[in-house]
């Protein structure tokens, strides 16, 4: 038997294949461990194609062998070509999909720090076996749960570090993360830029012909929240109606229901209330069945602002309870707090001022005044340290504060009102949400007028008509190219 030490007539130094993106001597270093966990000598490895010379000097590292070597040697090892040559086994791919599966179905239904440890579980075993695939996916969810407890810093760092590992990659594989970025902005107050991130990813989908129906329908959905908050109604409702046009062709129950949630905010701003509601029972249905936790109390959230809207109280204060002990159970920090902000505005509403008040005090980390009253039964601060800040909800903290404005002038307390309203004008300033920075300032230059400051309360006018200057519109340039529908 000729000792084809070689490699079937190539050269010593010369690797096909997968084999090539491993060292000879890592190569050397499997057969080695493979052949002595199954009790192998190097004889009944090698036997009949080879040598036991050559399957010791392979696994000396001192050879670099063929494909049809390391074939053969997978062959009798009862291993894929690919496990030999990489250390990854098909079997282990399919073992850290399921794996992220369960921590997806852990996220969707319990609280996001158990499911981040799953996930971290994942992205470490996958990195370690070199799954570049699966460990992405495990870092998108490690995203999400961020996302979902408010860290939004390590929010980004999850998604930057997918978009990293993408980097070659068509771009419709990297558009769940660049969403999920878009997200963590929008959350952290970024409005302008998270709508850059959006619309650029959007043009150069479509400039580069990937109309790839799911990316252009998540970037689309995700868009609606930032435009509302914004004042670019006009935008808002044209993303809504070009994701409604995507959505039969995209076979996701999950995104579908996320895209009739977007779709209802624009319905709202056009006062059609009722079509709205309809859109958010649509939702409902699909994460009911789904029991995507989060994304149903976000519908709860939702219905519960229509009703507020309709002036039906009582059912808004119900919608945003459920809602806002979903996310509690969740331990979703951030959009707890969010939540009880809108609730804080209908209780006031609803004449229960202490109440309302007492909600939103821990919200902004102040000491209650003298006499404040105390959190009642089922009103209690959010759980954990979580609170609203500049960076951290920066929307929401400036409708906090405009709220507790409103309380202090309705109590004859125009200094507290005073300091609330110019504290939330700062927030909203910042952030460019121009529907809210419009009613502030009237609420601010109503304030000052009574109090006589004719000049102060004439620039609290004219700075809330500049933000109605230009409704429908954003500081962003043209709009996005539009796919073909």
């Amino acid at each position: 038997m000729a000792d084809r030490s070689a490699g079937d007539g190539r050269t010593a130094g010369t690797v096909t294949g997968a084999a090539g993106a491993e060292s000879t001597a890592e190569i050397g270093r499997r057969v080695l461990r493979l052949r002595t966990e199954r009790g192998f000598t190097q004889r009944q490895l090698a036997e009949p194609a080879y040598t036991a010379a050559y399957v010791s000097t392979l696994e000396a590292g001192k050879v670099r062998p063929s494909e049809a070597a390391l074939r053969h040697l997978a062959d009798r090892l009862g291993v894929s070509y690919e496990e030999l040559t990489t250390g990854r086994s098909p079997r282990d791919a399919t073992r850290l999909r399921a794996a992220v599966t369960d921590a997806r179905r852990a996220l969707a239904t319990g609280a996001a720090e158990d499911a981040a440890g799953l996930f971290a579980e994942v992205r470490d075993e996958a990195e370690r076996l070199g799954f570049a695939e699966e460990r992405s996916a495990a870092l998108l969810g490690l995203g999400d749960c961020a996302l979902e407890t408010g860290d939004l810093t390590v929010a980004r760092d999850h998604f930057e570090a997918v978009e990293r590992l993408l980097a070659g990659e068509p771009l419709p594989r990297r558009i769940p993360a660049i969403r999920g970025r878009a997200v963590a902005h929008l959350l952290a107050g970024e409005l302008r830029y998270s709508c850059y991130l959006l619309e650029s990813s959007i043009d150069e989908l479509n400039a580069s012909g990937l109309h790839d129906p799911y990316a252009l329908l998540l970037l689309y959905t995700a868009a609606i929240a930032p435009y509302m908050d914004m004042g670019a109604h006009a935008r808002a409702v044209r993303a809504a109606e070009l994701a409604l046009a995507l959505a039969p062709s995209v076979d996701d129950p999950g995104l579908i229901a996320r895209m009739h949630r977007g779709v209802a905010r624009t319905l709202i701003a056009e006062g059609r209330t009722a079509e709205a509601d309809a859109s958010l029972a649509k939702a409902q249905e699909l994460y009911e069945q789904l029991r995507i936790h989060t994304d149903l109390a976000h519908c709860h959230w939702m219905r519960g602002y229509v009703h507020a809207q309709d002036g039906n109280l009582e059912r808004a204060e119900r919608e945003l309870r459920t809602a806002r002990d979903m996310l509690a159970s969740k331990r979703a920090a951030l959009f707890t707090v969010q939540v009880e902000v809108e609730l804080a505005d209908v209780l006031r509403r609803r004449g229960r001022t202490a109440e309302a008040e007492a909600l939103l005090l821990p919200l902004l980390a102040r000491t209650p005044a003298a006499g404040a009253a105390s959190a009642p039964a089922g009103l209690d601060a959010a759980p954990g340290e979580a609170g609203l800040t500049a960076d951290r909800g920066a929307v929401h903290a400036g409708g906090a504060h405009r709220l507790m404005g409103v309380i202090a002038d309705e109590r004859g307390d125009a200094e507290a009102a005073d300091e609330h309203y110019c504290a939330a004008l700062s927030l909203l300033e910042r952030t460019g949400a121009a529907g809210d920075l419009a009613d502030l300032c009237r609420l601010l230059g109503d304030l000052l007028r009574r109090e006589g400051r004719l000049e102060a309360a004439m620039d609290a006018y004219r700075t809330g008509l500049g933000h109605r200057a230009a409704p429908g519109t954003t500081t962003l340039g043209p709009a996005p190219a539009e796919p073909p529908m």
